[in-house]
């Protein structure tokens, strides 16, 4: 199965600080890093990192921080033959601060707001060779629109993570394969009459909602909802966890494993890479996540790691 993520790629600028910052408030940081980042490169660097052959499109800067970035997507694996580099327009960079195990991020698009409908037209006879186009909201929504009205068309299957939070229109929804929102992001696309179960249950194994430390849940066919607890975790940095989840569980769905493995592998896996410093360099391999899952499927003495799916019946 060949994958492909149309979004963003990012210099992330990380500090560290005992806290997030208050309003108004100065703090001294402890260390400044420079970072690749990216929702749309973080996703596909968690793809290839799980062993899958994804390739990146997308836009960069002709600056030391666009070439920083292909070089390191190009040294993890990831495909990057079809982005565009551009003149005289800088390299997105997202401005993050980490602390007390949270984190807070700025984002400047840069080259990724040129990531417009001319590019996708320039990609599409390659967008058709692949079986799955990931996407997130970090380019221009018009063009997220777009890619996902051309591979609905072409019987593409497209996984629509919408963050940063931004409104959806339904008939949108409704040509994604699946949607990947958080609690706050479902809220703003879906509204809150209706309660997360009964949300769930109008869009069966379509609607995954994470829930940080909590999970994340989807309603199976059969209409009972599946919560799948988080992994406890020694938290180093959050930042790119939901990227780890979303490309996990990408790669498990398009190897044709069911929602609920595939479920199960990405929590596993977006817990792992919390327990490490940067969003890209703390992603897990197959193999660590495998060896994870051993351990939470009872093959070793750690008890207090949960371990249970939860099914709540209609």
């Amino acid at each position: 199965m060949r994958l492909a993520v149309v979004g963003s790629i990012n210099t992330d600028m990380t500090v560290t600080a005992e806290r997030i910052p208050l309003k108004g408030e100065t703090l001294m940081g402890s260390s400044l890093s420079y970072i690749p980042g990216g929702k749309g490169a973080n996703q596909a660097v968690a793809m290839a990192k799980l062993g899958a052959a994804v390739e990146m499109f997308g836009c960069v800067g002709d600056d030391s921080n666009g070439e920083k970035m292909l070089e390191n997507l190009k040294a993890v694996g990831v495909g990057t033959e079809h982005i565009q580099i551009l003149k005289g327009v800088p390299t997105g960079i997202a401005m993050i601060t980490v602390g007390d195990n949270d984190n807070t991020i700025i984002v400047v698009p840069g080259a990724n707001g040129k990531v417009d409908r001319a590019y996708i037209d320039s990609i599409k006879s390659e967008l058709e060779k692949f079986d799955m186009v990931v996407l997130q909201h970090e380019i221009p929504l018009e063009t997220v629109h777009y890619v996902i009205e051309f591979c609905y068309e072409k019987g593409i299957k497209i996984v629509l993570n919408p963050a940063p939070a931004a409104a959806v229109p339904m008939e949108i929804i409704d040509k994604v394969t699946y949607v990947t929102p958080n609690e706050h992001e479902a809220v703003l696309i879906f509204g809150d009459e209706l309660s997360t179960e009964d949300l769930l249950r109008k869009y069966p194994e379509k609607l995954v909602i994470t829930q940080g430390s909590r999970g994340v849940s989807t309603c199976l066919k059969d209409g009972q909802i599946l919560n799948v607890p988080a992994r406890k975790a020694q938290v180093v940095d959050t930042t790119g966890a939901g990227d780890t989840l979303n490309g996990a569980f990408s790669v498990q769905i398009a190897e044709g494993k069911a929602i609920e493995d595939a479920l199960a592998y990405a929590n596993v896996a977006a817990s792992l890479s919390t327990e490490k410093f940067g969003a890209q360099t703390g992603m897990p391999t197959a193999e660590e996540v495998e060896t994870a899952l051993k351990i939470l499927n009872g093959e070793s003495v750690e008890k207090e790691i949960p371990v249970e799916m939860e099914l709540i019946t209609k």
